[in-house]
């Protein structure tokens, strides 16, 4: 497995974020299968602390993902080529994408396009959670923690329309209140 590089680093960022559609879920399910399982540049926690520190920052949560997750990888020069890669080109694409919309969105063809997209992201954000939360069902304590807390998350915002702030503090509480007390 080769050690980092800021231009191996870049191409990735810049690969992934102007060639995967649907918006951050589906970008940062793929920069997980590059960083974590193909290069093994961040480990499982570290990917889901990124994404989890990067959903409840302003602004928008991939370009903080990148920048997160590129830190982590090589530090500031990471960060800025995680948020610069992933950013640049695909502003003018979805631009481009607006405007071409803003034409045809009056043709069948084109509705039934997007439909069949947006059923396609969402089976990308499950596929995506669902490899976030592998490394947490290993065992019988962990997996009931874990599906107790994305059941409550799920409710939060689907039925009370919380913050995603206030589910994710509402999450680390539970964890620390959930955990065996000789775990390192």
């Amino acid at each position: 497995m080769a050690s980092p590089s800021l231009r191996r680093l870049s191409w990735i960022f810049f690969r992934v974020g102007n060639s995967t559609f649907g918006g951050g879920i589906p970008t940062i399910a793929a920069l997980q299968r590059e960083l974590v399982e193909r290069e093994a540049w961040l480990s499982p926690e570290d990917y889901g602390l990124a994404f989890s520190l990067a959903r409840i920052t302003p602004g928008t949560n991939v370009i903080a993902f990148c920048a997160a997750a590129g830190s982590r990888i090589l530090g500031w020069p990471g960060a800025m080529a995680g948020a610069l890669g992933e950013t640049g080109p695909s502003a003018i694409i979805a631009i481009l994408m607006t405007q071409g919309y803003e034409s045809w969105r009056g043709n069948s063809w084109v509705l039934a396009g997007v439909a069949g997209t947006i059923a396609a992201v969402v089976g990308m954000m499950w596929a995506s959670g669902a490899s976030m939360i592998k490394p947490y069902l290993k065992n019988t304590s962990d997996a009931l923690r874990a599906v107790v807390i994305v059941g409550a998350a799920f409710l939060a915002l689907a039925k009370f329309s919380l913050s995603p702030l206030s589910i994710i503090a509402g999450a680390v509480v539970a964890g620390l209140l959930w955990s065996e007390p000789n775990r390192k």
